[in-house]
């Protein structure tokens, strides 16, 4: 890990944002998983099974393979260059300022009474189930659980893995978890094609969403000093955080709720923050709040944190 490189990527993401599908590394795995999934198996568990895990397993080791050509290329280079290049290498492995603006503009659809536009927006941008009969409730809920979730997955879990590989382990680390984000669903075409992609990457979150769970409960006590109110956070993600079908999600979204005190429910699935109130746009707004300390924390974490040093 090069902590210049680090601090670079944070301030190239909150600066500029993600670039252009076309120019942007993980359009490209999606744009691989896509053209892979065309020649899955059709028909046999075991083979789907076996092509899915193929699939995962030999596509991170690929673009883990592009991350150590990177290194050895952007090792020729003057050192503030080598650092700018890994820098935004390493900037699309993660997105705070689009996770950050998804939710901001979901916010303020709900702020102008446009709850058909909130709906559209948390669809496209923030979840997959339905949305076309959510409340006002219901889609700032949405809002904030996703915020909370993809702080692990879209931002603290690629730096964690730069901090252990550098550019290679991040970008393994996005190319399995896009594999899961587009294979992992339990419907007739993909239960079996993605049920490695979906636990490889419950395996790789196992520590960040922990370790996000206690990034926000601390972010959180530092917000709660300027006001001097008893912060919940840590109560409810002991009580809630294995209360969903995921291994993992649970620990950021119940800190979250704990945080904001309020209930997050996905129907039939999970309640988390019991007896809290019916969460708001405002509380999106906190949420937003949370999700940038909680960034900074961790980055605070990752470069202060002793590493080997070559002898």
């Amino acid at each position: 890990m090069n902590r210049l490189s680090l601090i670079l990527a944070l301030l190239v993401d909150i600066l500029f944002g993600d670039p252009p599908n076309r120019f942007h590394p993980v359009a490209w795995m999606g744009s691989l998983i896509i053209a892979l999934k065309q020649h899955a198996p059709r028909h046999g568990h075991q083979q789907q099974f076996a092509y899915g895990t193929l699939l995962t397993l030999s596509g991170s080791a690929l673009v883990a393979g592009i991350g150590v050509l990177l290194d050895k290329m952007s090792a020729r280079l003057p050192a503030p260059l080598r650092w700018l290049a890994e820098a935004v290498v390493l900037k699309s492995t993660f997105s705070f300022r689009g996770l950050d603006r998804a939710a901001g503009e979901v916010q303020s659809a709900l702020e102008a009474g446009n709850l058909p536009e909130a709906r559209r927006l948390v669809s496209w941008h923030l979840v997959s189930r339905d949305t076309s009969q959510l409340d006002e409730s219901q889609v700032a809920a949405a809002t904030i659980e996703s915020v909370a979730e993809n702080a692990s997955d879209g931002v603290i879990a690629p730096l964690c893995y730069y901090s252990l590989g550098g550019l290679p382990a991040a970008l393994a680390y996005r190319f399995a978890n896009t594999a899961d984000a587009m294979l992992g669903y339990r419907d007739a075409e993909r239960e079996w094609l993605g049920k490695f992609p979906a636990r490889f990457d419950d395996l790789l979150n196992f520590i960040p969403a922990r370790l996000t769970g206690l990034l926000i409960v601390l972010a959180d006590k530092v917000v709660r000093l300027a006001d001097n109110r008893q912060s919940n956070a840590w109560q409810v993600m002991r009580r809630d955080a294995q209360k969903t079908d995921s291994p993992n999600a649970g620990y950021p979204m119940s800190a979250m709720a704990g945080a904001l005190n309020v209930e997050l429910e996905k129907v039939d699935q999970y309640k988390l923050g019991v007896g809290g109130l019916p969460p708001t746009s405002e509380d999106i707004g906190k949420a937003r709040t949370l999700l940038a300390l909680t960034t900074g924390l961790a980055a605070l974490l990752l470069i202060i944190m002793p590493t080997k040093r070559k002898k």
